[in-house]
């Protein structure tokens, strides 16, 4: 097996960052250390990672990441309102909201942005992939949330990793 010398290079910078925020405190050590760990996880981690990513739109990319943290702010202020002013008018439900995407990275990471959302999890997807099942806090119209999480998420993740 030929080891690569950086296998992911975006993943490196990530979890150099991921360790400075983890470790509170910005230093050189840190910085270094953090490097370290960003180029060697990757290397020990390779055989896990079934295929290459390819991201054909990194600029797409970028709007997705900044769309999500609004969306995480966002979702953090109304999840606080539902438990500040009670739970008698929080409607909880699952919706099926039915995918276009075909890759189980696309698939993953879709399930996980939903996830990481206050409010909404994950719950389900169906054996042939074609489903998901998602758990929402207040779901007061099942198909506005399904549209949301088509347009929001899905179409953007098509865009980046699925398209021709």
């Amino acid at each position: 097996m030929k080891i690569r010398l950086l296998p992911h290079p975006i993943l490196t910078p990530v979890l150099a960052i991921v360790w400075i925020l983890l470790s509170n405190g910005f230093t050189i050590g840190h910085l270094l250390l953090g490097l370290l760990l960003g180029w060697i996880i990757p290397i020990f981690t390779l055989r896990f990672w079934p295929d290459r990513i390819h991201i054909k739109r990194p600029l797409a990319l970028l709007r997705f990441v900044g769309m999500l943290f609004h969306d995480i702010l966002t979702a953090n202020v109304a999840v606080a309102y539902y438990i500040l002013r009670g739970s008698r008018r929080v409607t909880p439900g699952f919706v099926v909201v039915p995918l276009e995407l075909e890759s189980d990275f696309g698939i993953s990471l879709l399930a996980n942005t939903i996830s990481l959302t206050p409010g909404t999890v994950s719950a389900w997807l169906d054996p042939e992939r074609r489903h998901l099942v998602v758990h929402g806090l207040n779901v007061r119209n099942p198909e506005a949330l399904v549209e949301s999480i088509k347009q929001r998420y899905e179409a953007p993740l098509l865009e980046i990793f699925e398209s021709c």
